[in-house]
């Protein structure tokens, strides 16, 4: 079992969370591949057991420019037995537009047939202490969803 986790950022929060969550994987002896994502080819990601997306919001609501090849790509593949889980940073300054890309990549991942693996998780700017544990929460849940 493997994973690859996917980010996006402008800040390095985002940055700062893809890596907490590789290293949670790692510390679960399940092997991880970290990369940006305008770097990442999704049939690539796709080969990858545990699949994780790291994206920011933009301004109010949109998605990540460097990502929106990478989320179009999304929907030409089924990933059916993949589990996934998307994490981001965002912040509450913006209201309802706070971490929107997040449950957009979350929506856009269902829609490819993979198994949601714990619920999506917003960071309000950079991760601190408590994210972590939620963070390192998260990766335990999307393990025990792919080895159920």
């Amino acid at each position: 079992m493997n994973a690859h986790v996917v980010y996006a950022t402008i800040t390095g929060n985002n940055e700062d969370v893809a890596d907490i969550i590789t290293e949670a994987f790692e510390e679960l002896n399940i092997p991880a591949k970290e990369s940006e994502i305008s770097q990442t080819d999704v049939d690539d990601f796709a080969k990858a057991d545990i699949l994780v997306i790291v994206p920011y919001t933009y301004d109010e609501g949109a998605l990540p420019e460097e990502g929106l090849d990478f989320f179009d790509d999304l929907s030409d593949i089924k990933l059916r037995g993949k589990i996934f889980g998307v994490a981001g940073s965002g912040d509450v300054f913006y209201g309802d537009d706070y971490g929107v890309a997040v449950d957009r990549f979350n929506d856009q991942m269902l829609k490819t047939g993979a198994k949601m693996g714990a619920n999506p998780l917003k960071i309000n700017l950079s991760p601190d202490a408590d994210d972590i544990k939620k963070l390192d929460q998260f990766v335990k849940e999307i393990v025990t969803s792919a080895k159920a």
